[in-house]
């Protein structure tokens, strides 16, 4: 005799999870029609009363065994959906590698900026190192070389010669003899002239001559 599985399970009062467990354990023997598992039940393991309770029973009517024809549909109908579902799939990993490739690029973007960034701090750092060692290295010159020579003119009589070196240009032109109108106008010329003359010095809002370089004649 044999059984579908749910009239198995109705006959022998048995959960259909509990008999699709012994169908893969082989704990039942089955066989496949027609793509449905009928199990085979010898009748002398039967007694007598399960004997007439499953000839009393009502047969149920057996379902329809599918055409050929139907079953060729089915399986170009599978065999469609596979495509349909493999090109979804391509476009989607299509759609994925052009995220990446954007990040990527995105992401590289962004590391260039950061380089040029830095670079720019950096050269920025370095012109104003420059500019600082610049100033520092003049003012040491200046230290050095800018000794100013103040020149008493209330004591003409020690002075036997022009003085030399660095000197307050107002102690020079009254040591040359300048009179104060005369004086105001050589010092208007420093005045426009400096930052455009090397020969101009101005400390401390005083303007001073180093007659040891320059030739300053044609200021006076």
């Amino acid at each position: 005799m044999r059984f579908s599985i749910d009239e198995y399970a109705k006959t022998f009062k048995m959960s259909k999870e509990m008999i699709q467990n012994k169908i893969r354990t082989k704990r039942l023997n089955y066989i496949i029609e027609g793509g449905l598992t009928y199990i085979i039940v010898p009748r002398s393991s039967l007694n007598e009363e399960k004997q007439r309770e499953i000839l009393e029973s009502p047969k149920p009517v057996p379902a329809a065994v599918p055409t050929t024809a139907s079953t060729k549909t089915s399986v170009g109908m599978v065999i469609s959906l596979y495509q349909k579902e493999n090109h979804h799939l391509k476009l989607k990993i299509k759609e994925l590698e052009t995220k990446i490739d954007r990040l990527v690029h995105d992401k590289e973007q962004m590391l260039i900026a950061e380089r040029t960034r830095i670079e720019e701090i950096y050269t920025a750092k370095d012109e104003q190192l420059k500019s600082i060692l610049e100033v520092l290295s003049t003012k040491l010159m200046l230290s050095h070389q800018n000794t100013v020579h103040d020149v008493d003119v209330a004591q003409p009589s020690a002075i036997s010669m022009e003085p030399k070196g660095i000197i307050e240009l107002k102690r020079y032109l009254k040591f040359i003899g300048v009179g104060s109108e005369d004086r105001k106008q050589v010092r208007r010329r420093f005045a426009e002239r400096f930052g455009s003359d090397v020969r101009i010095i101005q400390k401390e809002g005083e303007f001073y001559v180093d007659l040891s370089k320059y030739d300053y004649t044609d200021l006076l």
